[in-house]
């Protein structure tokens, strides 16, 4: 991204590094795809924890997510900047709930929870427009991602 759309953003500050999901939302093109990505390989070390911990740490990063992306976009000064990714950090988590890993359903859990992120179908593209602040920025995609995890439940249950 030009330097100019990236106003206010502080990498030196853990909150704005971690928002924008620490450096993998910067790129000009596709920012959430990018940061959905970068989402993988620690949806891989959270496939080894149980159920328990897992629920734990989604909980965890979905309230920490709120306050990162609330106050990254206010020092940006724009209400879910492109840049701002941990959103798709956590919808990719809760897609991949109760999915022991594996390259194939890593795969399917990422386009699955794309589609959705990008789509919108309602109620995402209602709670993307009308809700603000960190848990606006955050809301869409949860539900896109318990969507996600509902349809890769079922390609697992019919198909795996």
């Amino acid at each position: 991204m030009k330097r100019e759309d990236l106003k206010g953003l502080k990498l030196t500050n853990l909150a704005h590094l971690a928002a924008v999901g620490f450096g993998s939302g910067l790129p000009n093109k596709a920012p959430g795809t990018f940061g959905t990505l970068a989402a993988v390989p620690l949806y891989y070390l959270l496939s080894f924890l149980s159920l328990e911990l897992y629920i734990i740490v989604l909980v965890i990063s979905s309230f920490v997510g709120f306050w990162i992306c609330h106050i990254t976009s206010r020092a940006m000064g724009v209400h879910d900047h492109k840049a701002i990714v941990w959103d798709e950090f956590v919808g990719y988590w809760i897609t991949m709930v109760m999915v022991p890993f594996s390259i194939q359903w890593a795969i399917v859990g990422f386009i699955l929870f794309r589609f959705f992120d990008i789509l919108k179908p309602f109620p995402i593209s209602w709670l993307d427009k009308k809700v603000a602040g960190g848990f606006g920025i955050m809301i869409d995609d949860i539900v896109a991602g318990i969507f996600s995890a509902i349809a890769l439940q079922c390609l697992i249950y019919f198909y795996g």
